[in-house]
């Protein structure tokens, strides 16, 4: 059959991720590919009694359709989480998405037109490019080091395309990179979008999941011209199955995201919100998401410890202080996605290359490795299966 397909077809692209995803049911292969949180710390028992106290006391509504913003009192808990991290905001500037990834496809309806030029890290989360890929940009990606985005780089490209239609960034423990934005780069980021009246989206799913250093305020918290869009979730703090995020916006583009919503899906599920809702009610979330920060540490200790152990000289690693992923740089000419398949066929594991992150391509010597969704055990079996395919490669005189 030979469909008629919309021309943006051409620009939506398949999860290089979710593809890879597939080899994780197979027997014996051990994924690091997955930006999974730990099953462990799923609250099952909570959430089972949560569930059952919305559907007795609330199921009417439960069930019923609700507003397209959102279930009230949640949005006002999570608008007083957002005061936590200073961001001045109340109920109306919170807006309900499933999950943070329709957050990045509703910014990209609302900004993106054909050839507009999108400021992002370089690398920067694959989920992005794909959710902002149908509205077909150009990228101008910003060269990152230890610190985060380089502010000395990201003025140069604002200088070299000061129409372009945002900043996008992963301030806290970047997808990929694991990687966090400093503070005084935190500040000077809004001081250049106020000077070229800039939006920065700040997609923000990893920040409460810090197990190691001080917590560092929110890029919105510094917004003085209402230019950043906070992007929020639960994924990471309590299931990403339910697929709950948020939006933290001023009022007016709030009503833009309401009407972005209303034309694609009318509303998130009321009875999810009204679950998550309750949960907050019933349970202390804070101590949940501490028992993820400490098992986080623990993996990530043990992945590093093991890499360090088992990998051979030459390659270089990422030590987050939090979020879900380590960044691996390979010898330069060596091409991870070959590694993969030679890993996968004989050694039974896997992880994601590095070279989908770039958005204008390039940098086939990385790959990203998840700790959090990974058995103990499995961290260190896995990494030793991976390490002895670089060394079989390492001893060659090319890739």
């Amino acid at each position: 059959m030979d469909y008629r397909f919309a021309d943006r077809m051409d620009n939506v692209r398949s999860s290089a991720i979710r593809d890879l995803l597939k080899y994780a049911e197979e027997p014996g292969i051990i994924s690091f590919a997955g930006g999974f949180p730990a099953p462990e710390l799923f609250p099952i028992e909570p959430l089972r009694a949560v569930f059952d106290r919305v559907l007795v006391d609330e199921g009417r509504a439960a069930l019923q359709y609700s507003s397209t913003e959102g279930y009230l009192p949640l949005r006002e808990k999570i608008a007083a989480r957002m005061k936590r991290l200073n961001i001045d905001c109340n109920a109306g500037n919170v807006f309900m998405v499933h999950g943070g990834q329709q957050g990045l496809d509703f910014a990209g309806k609302l900004f993106i037109n054909e050839g507009d030029t999108i400021i992002c890290e370089n690398p920067t989360f694959l989920g992005g490019i794909i959710a902002f890929g149908p509205y077909v940009p150009k990228y101008a990606g910003v060269p990152m080091d230890q610190d985060g985005m380089i502010m000395e780089e990201l003025e140069k490209v604002l200088e070299a395309n000061p129409k372009a239609k945002f900043i996008y960034t992963i301030p806290d423990f970047q997808n990929p990179t694991g990687v966090t934005l400093s503070l005084e780069r935190r500040k000077r980021m809004v001081e250049l979008a106020n000077q070229y009246d800039m939006v920065i989206i700040e997609d923000s799913p990893y920040r409460e999941v810090r197990y190691e250093g001080q917590h560092l305020p929110s890029i919105k918290s510094f917004d003085t011209k209402g230019l950043v869009v906070h992007i929020g979730t639960f994924s990471k703090i309590l299931s990403p199955g339910m697929r709950l995020g948020w939006i933290v916006a001023e009022e007016a583009l709030i009503q833009k995201f309401v009407t972005l919503k209303q034309s694609a899906d009318t509303q998130t599920s009321t009875l999810i919100q009204r679950q998550v809702n309750k949960y907050l009610e019933m349970y202390d979330i804070d101590m949940h998401i501490e028992e993820i920060r400490k098992l986080y540490k623990k993996k990530k200790d043990l992945m590093l410890e093991t890499i360090a152990k088992e990998f051979p000289e030459g390659f270089t690693y990422t030590n987050p202080q939090g979020g879900l992923f380590t960044w691996v740089e390979f010898p330069e000419g060596m091409d991870a996605a070959v590694v993969l398949k030679k890993a996968i066929a004989e050694e039974k594991v896997a992880f994601v290359p590095g070279a989908p992150f770039f958005p204008n391509g390039g940098h086939a010597n990385h790959c990203r490795m998840n700790y959090s969704g990974v058995a103990e055990a499995q961290i260190t079996e896995g990494v030793k299966r991976l390490g002895r395919i670089l060394k079989t490669l390492r001893k060659k005189e090319s890739w």
